[in-house]
């Protein structure tokens, strides 16, 4: 089994994120994508974070009814930060017989090497590498040359989708509608919460 794992904050999950899922699951002949919400990310302090239980709740009902997508808490339950290492080690020992491949933009490709045991996350993933503007081919190349397994990246196209979570929860925040941009049970559930400061 070929399994995307699609990792984020997912603060909200958005359109693009699941234009990103399919065309990985299209191009790349997977037979499954999961989400992966992130419990407490190592690199950043994320902007209006309603917790991750919120944002897990908001990825299910992102993909529900959608038989190619699944959700994972693996993060959420995870105390501390949540390093992309640790969850393919948990993957992979629930799913041995399963090639996992981690969908990440060019830009988080180009940076690594910077990550947590690069080589060890290559050893568990093959990188999935959207291809879009911005980040260029060669430059992802000569980041990924340095680490055991970075020849084995794969590269998907993904259409230029200009949404951003930034940007829809300053949507919420000033009562600029979000419909189209988000899933309708995503924008149901901020609503009905008061999620990122909507009324």
């Amino acid at each position: 089994m070929r399994i995307g794992i699609l990792g984020g904050t997912f603060n909200p999950p958005h359109l693009g994120h699941l234009i990103c899922a399919q065309e990985a699951y299209l191009q790349l002949a997977l037979h499954r994508v999961i989400l992966m919400p992130a419990g407490q990310p190592p690199h950043k302090t994320e902007e209006d974070d309603p917790g991750p239980g919120h944002r897990l709740e908001l990825c299910q009902r992102a993909v529900a009814g959608d038989l190619r997508f699944e959700v994972t808490d693996l993060e959420v339950l995870r105390e501390g930060p949540s390093y992309t290492v640790d969850s393919l080690e948990a993957l992979h020992s629930r799913m041995p017989e399963s090639d996992l491949f981690l969908i990440v933009g060019g830009d988080v490709a180009a940076g690594l090497p910077t990550w947590h045991e690069p080589e060890r996350v290559l050893s568990l993933a093959t990188l999935a590498v959207a291809k879009r503007r911005g980040t260029s081919r060669t430059s992802i190349d000569r980041a990924l040359a340095g680490i055991p397994g970075g020849e084995r990246a794969e590269f998907f196209r993904m259409p230029r989708i200009g949404i951003s979570s930034t940007e829809i929860r300053r949507r919420v925040q000033t009562q600029v509608p979000v419909t189209y941009l988000v899933p309708d049970a995503v924008a149901s559930y901020m609503k009905e919460h008061r999620l990122y400061g909507g009324r």
